[in-house]
């Protein structure tokens, strides 16, 4: 019987059209994803392209610009400003928003975030040149959650941008664009900091699986962030259904961990699923600003 739903399962997604599920409210925690039908395990529900991505600063010019793909092994390694890109397709897809970036000089605005350990505010400054080039539009984040912000974080922010549009200024734009304003840019964060996903790709061949290794001894093992529309949707749990994976680049993937029935809601683990009970209940609460009433969490496991 188990065999015979997996079959049938499979037939159906390989002739399938879109993706078997549907967002929805939730009893509790807002929106959710859920499933149209039933769902094997393994089963590819959907693929998502994101929506703003950046590399890990500290691999600039060891993965691709535009898609995060890692530089293959035999490659030389870039230098300068000349960033890598993987193809012709990665350099075109990129070159408004690249044209705007290499515009301007940034060393003040990444020494401020090197020093601060920041991360976030590269994914703004892309979104920001990709609105300025055409590529995006300044509020395409808006339908996504934004994090509560302290007072503390708020100051930083402001730093943050009062650099970003002096870079603007020096660079040549004799105005700054009208969508680029403080709230645009604490509102995009706000959003980014909660759904900003880590990208750390499954090594496809031997030479990307010793090239992750030496990048996790370095703690280079995510190649970037990125924020996407649908997998923001899904919901937590420490013992989840489904999982978000990432192959060779920034287009995530969201697998069936487990059968799943139809009208069931699809759930991924925000964070590392070894952990203990406390250390998850508090990553959790600083983190994403919740406390977490799964299962697995009521159980003490």
């Amino acid at each position: 019987m188990l065999l015979r739903r997996r079959l049938l399962s499979t037939a159906a997604a390989a002739a399938r059209g879109p993706p078997p599920i549907r967002v929805a409210l939730t009893e509790s925690a807002g929106r959710g994803v859920f499933a149209t039908r039933p769902v094997a395990a393994g089963e590819l529900l959907h693929t998502a392209q994101p929506l703003v991505s950046h590399p890990s600063p500290s691999l600039l010019h060891e993965v691709c610009y535009s898609c995060l793909r890692r530089k293959p092994g035999g490659e030389a390694r870039g230098s300068g400003e000349g960033y890598y890109f993987c193809s012709d397709a990665c350099r075109e897809h990129a070159k408004g928003f690249h044209d705007v970036e290499k515009g301007a000089d940034w060393s003040t605005f990444d020494d401020h975030c090197s020093s601060r350990g920041l991360k976030y505010p590269y994914m703004a400054r892309r979104l920001a040149c990709m609105v300025i080039s055409g590529a995006a539009n300044a509020d395409c984040l808006n339908i996504l959650q934004p994090a509560r912000l302290h007072q503390g974080t708020l100051i930083e922010m402001e730093e943050e941008f009062d650099l970003l549009v002096s870079t603007f200024r020096k660079s040549g734009f004799q105005e700054v664009p009208t969508f680029l304003t403080k709230e645009w840019y604490i509102n995009v964060l706000a959003r980014i900091r909660i759904n900003a996903f880590r990208i750390e790709l499954v090594a496809s061949s031997y030479e990307d699986l010793l090239s992750s290794a030496a990048a996790s001894v370095s703690c280079d093992a995510s190649v970037g962030n990125a924020v996407y529309m649908l997998p923001s949707f899904y919901n937590h749990d420490c013992d989840p259904n489904t999982h978000i994976v990432w192959l060779e680049n920034a287009d995530a993937k969201l697998k069936a961990l487990r059968d799943i029935e139809e009208g069931e809601e699809l759930r991924i683990c925000y964070i590392d699923t070894s952990m203990d009970v406390n250390a998850r209940q508090k990553i959790l609460a600083d983190g994403f600003g919740f406390e977490c009433h799964c299962l697995r969490c009521l159980s003490g496991d």
